[in-house]
């Protein structure tokens, strides 16, 4: 069963590779009332704000035809940045030997936030040294990963 998150990739892909970026990750936030869009889009070359105001209008279209977001919302698109978050198996792969910064959904002997060298990654888990011990993590188990800066 594909979550919120993913269907809005799903959905937003074809729009951002047809202007020449990659979709990085989709994040969708509430808190309260206000809930917040956020698209994240990379590119080799960089990504401007020309790049984002053109995503922002291609998928603005979209979402208004599909309505796919019940209530009120932000929309947000940006680079993912140097401290980039981590969405997909292949992002953390990309990234084996970085100093990575997780945090679960619910502790693992207690602790939720974890920092250290990410060794390895494959489609289920990652391996992460923290605090000079290994550390296997589920996928299904992180809640939000990024790329320590």
């Amino acid at each position: 069963m594909q979550t919120a998150t993913e269907k809005l990739s799903v959905m937003l892909q074809p729009a951002i590779e047809v202007l020449g970026l990659e979709l990085w990750g989709v994040e969708y936030l509430t808190k309260g009332r206000s809930a917040l869009l956020r698209v994240y889009i990379d590119s080799e070359e960089g990504v401007t704000i020309d790049d984002c105001e053109k995503v922002s209008r291609q998928i603005s279209a979209i979402l208004d035809v599909e309505d796919p977001i019940a209530g009120e919302y932000t929309l947000e698109v940006s680079s993912p940045g140097l401290d980039r978050p981590l969405f997909a198996a292949e992002h953390y792969t990309a990234y084996v030997g970085e100093v990575i910064n997780v945090r679960l959904s619910s502790p693992i002997d207690g602790r939720r936030k974890f920092k250290g060298v990410l060794n390895s990654a494959d489609p289920q888990k990652i391996v992460m040294t923290v605090d000079n011990q290994p550390v296997e993590i589920l996928f299904s188990q992180i809640e939000k990963a990024n790329v320590a800066y």
